[in-house]
């Protein structure tokens, strides 16, 4: 996955977080669950950008 590529799906997937957030809670299962997958298309994205291999 290039970085171009994980950077829409981090905006796509934080707008979905926040949209979602406003709409129920912080603490919403669905809101928390969006939130660790932000997570890890972020340190995706940090791992693809500093040339380091990503050990899943």
């Amino acid at each position: 996955m290039g970085a171009e590529t994980l950077l829409k799906d981090i905006e796509n997937c934080r707008n979905e977080m926040v949209d979602l957030a406003a709409k129920t809670s912080l603490s919403n299962q669905r809101v928390v669950d969006i939130s660790t997958k932000l997570d890890h298309l972020l340190n995706k994205y940090y791992h693809v950008s500093s040339k380091k291999p990503v050990l899943y």
